[in-house]
């Protein structure tokens, strides 16, 4: 397999177009029939108002603009591609028991101005499910993990209904839906537009074309379209590979690539989300000492009076303050930072499974054409078995008239001596016709068919006709064995060779479609972890002038509280213009002295 000169299915992205040099490795995909939809028809959108602040994810650079096209399946499609922002809102998470015998939770979407949907999680998973077997070669977004066992096992029955556990989920699966809806190709899957449609079905399109036409091995189906059933009995004599099969030419891009991604996922979910949950939980754990001290300091107040008891209760006031911005501190850094982490770690998994389907396929075609070459081999050690047998018979073909003269001589004698003894002669044709049935054999065909009734001995049916069988399975004359090997094996090449091409075309495809979706994944990732480091630095500013908006009011209370009345003048003080505040316990002790 060599390098690829042609055209990826996501050269028509206006940022591709401007680097001309983002990815070696192109692939013609523009001939192969897809259940992707064409994309000729799309054209760059004018820009969008740049005042309007997106949400996470932002569209940043690894966005397609939003394309004007002349023919839209549906109305969703016509909304996801009328050129401006689409955004697909969650609004809320309902209760409910509808089409089901236990009760669960149905997230209510919003496409569009009007249009809603609702989908409980397993709807959801399902989806992903579907896209990823429909297009094995796409980075599908990934949507937020299931309950462990431990939250079962703490919460019992009810962890379904925890609030946190359904807000993070409303805002994960919103993510989901809008990176979907902003992807370049998925965007135009007309199964994501029926999940957006509240009056379709989802049991119904699950159990209709095209995910009724998903093969069981996604290996043995075209990786443009796995749904093509015409190609079905070549991709059957396709092999299976398993993930650890190594590669006799591997290609050095995509084990790069298994290098930076496996350090990414080690990276992403080692380190980063254990300082992070650290972090989160001594945030948490300052927010609830604060709300302590607050409380008790504004009980305190109540004792006092005067401007002390104001400056303590401002005192106490400002801490509060400080226990509301840490709370929403770290609501946004749980929103802004610690979800979409978790969600690129996720990502980091999907690419592994992604360039280990890309691996299989490289093993497959590669297991393919050595099956292919073993195959020709034994074809051509059995034809020049067959020219070697044909000499030799037409090398004994031309000895057979003297064998025949010399028998006409004999027949002759014989017919003189008729007289003589007809027993004899019948005995000896009786002891010459097995012999004749030998030199038939090679010539009629193995096992010629049942054999005529005999009668057998009591009890020896059974063995007699299983060494009757066995006997008609091991006569078997070489020429016609050798003969019908030729005819199987031209036939297995024949289908070698169909196979072998579709694999080396499912190679090409995958290089090029899945160099172009890490290529778009990575101008995504680069977007979204700006914004959210710019979320993050942004969130800490804000609580930063809080705190110190409410410090500050307290400074000025607690300014207003006369001097100490102990404290001795200032030129009496040891060092001139010094204001230190002395010790109070100290003062009460030289007063009882003196």
């Amino acid at each position: 397999m060599d390098a690829y000169e042609d055209e990826n299915p996501f050269e028509n992205e206006p940022e591709r177009l401007q680097q001309s040099d983002s990815s070696s490795s192109r692939a013609n995909v523009s001939n192969v029939s897809s259940p992707v939809a064409q994309q000729e028809s799309r054209a760059v959108s004018p820009p969008t108002s740049p005042n309007r602040r997106n949400a996470f994810p932002s569209p940043g650079s690894h966005r397609q603009p939003q394309a004007f096209k002349s023919d839209f399946c549906c109305a969703r499609d016509r909304w996801l591609h009328s050129g401006e922002e689409a955004e697909i809102l969650i609004l809320d998470a309902l209760k409910t028991s509808a089409n089901s015998t236990s009760p669960y939770i149905a997230y209510v979407i919003r496409a569009g101005q009007t249009a809603e949907a609702q989908h409980r999680y397993s709807e959801f998973e399902s989806l992903r499910t579907n896209l990823v077997k429909l297009y094995p070669t796409l980075i599908i977004p990934p949507i937020p993990s299931k309950q462990t066992i431990g939250d079962y096992a703490i919460k019992q029955a009810k962890a379904k209904e925890d609030a946190a556990m359904i807000a993070r989920r409303k805002r994960m699966l919103q993510t989901f839906l809008n990176r979907i809806a902003r992807h370049p190709i998925l965007s135009n899957e007309h199964i994501f537009h029926r999940f957006l449609d509240g009056e379709v079905s989802w049991a119904e399109v699950l159990h209709s074309p095209p995910i009724s036409l998903l093969p069981k091995n996604i290996l043995k189906a075209p990786s443009h379209n796995p749904t093509d059933q015409t190609v079905a009995l070549a991709y059957a004599a396709l092999p299976n590979p398993s993930v650890a099969h190594p590669l006799r030419r591997p290609d050095q891009r995509f084990l790069d690539s298994e290098v930076f991604t496996n350090k990414f996922a080690a990276h992403m979910s080692g380190p980063m989300e254990k300082v992070t949950r650290r972090t989160m939980k001594r945030w948490s754990d300052l927010a609830h000492d604060h709300s302590e001290l607050g409380a008790t300091l504004n009980g305190f107040s109540l004792n006092e009076t005067g401007q002390l008891s104001v400056a303590v209760e401002k005192t106490g006031q400002a801490i509060d303050a400080t226990y509301m911005s840490t709370t929403k501190l770290l609501q946004e850094f749980e929103q802004n930072w610690a979800e979409p982490l978790h969600e690129y770690t996720q990502f980091a998994s999907i690419i592994k499974k992604l360039l280990q389907y890309r691996h299989q396929k490289h093993v497959q075609y590669e297991m393919t054409q050595e099956a292919l070459e073993t195959k020709r081999e034994q074809l051509e050690e059995l034809e020049k078995n067959e020219r070697e047998a044909r000499r030799l018979e037409e090398a004994l073909s031309q000895g057979r008239p003297s064998t025949l003269r010399t028998s006409s001589s004999l027949g002759g004698e014989s017919v003189e001596g008729e007289g003589e003894g007809e027993g004899e002669d019948e005995r000896e044709r009786e002891e010459e016709r097995p012999s004749h049935r030998q030199e038939d054999s090679a010539y009629l065909p193995p096992h010629p068919g049942p054999s005529p009734v005999k009668r057998r001995a009591p009890g020896m049916g059974l063995l007699s006709a299983l060494s009757y069988t066995l006997h008609g399975m091991m006569d078997v004359d070489p020429e016609t064995a050798r003969r019908n090997s030729i005819t199987k094996n031209k036939e297995t090449i024949s289908q070698l060779e169909d196979a072998l091409h579709l694999a080396a075309q499912d190679l090409k495809y995958s290089s090029s479609t899945i160099q172009a979706d890490l290529d778009r994944f990575q101008r995504q990732k680069v977007a979204d972890l700006r914004e959210m480091t710019i979320s993050l630095a942004r969130s800490h500013r804000d609580w930063c002038k809080k705190n110190l908006e409410a410090w500050e009011e307290a400074k000025a209370e607690i300014g207003k509280i006369p001097e100490h009345p102990n404290r001795l003048p200032d030129d009496e003080s040891n060092g001139a213009g010094t204001h230190e505040r002395r010790d109070s316990m100290a003062t009460v002790g030289e007063g009882q002295v003196q």
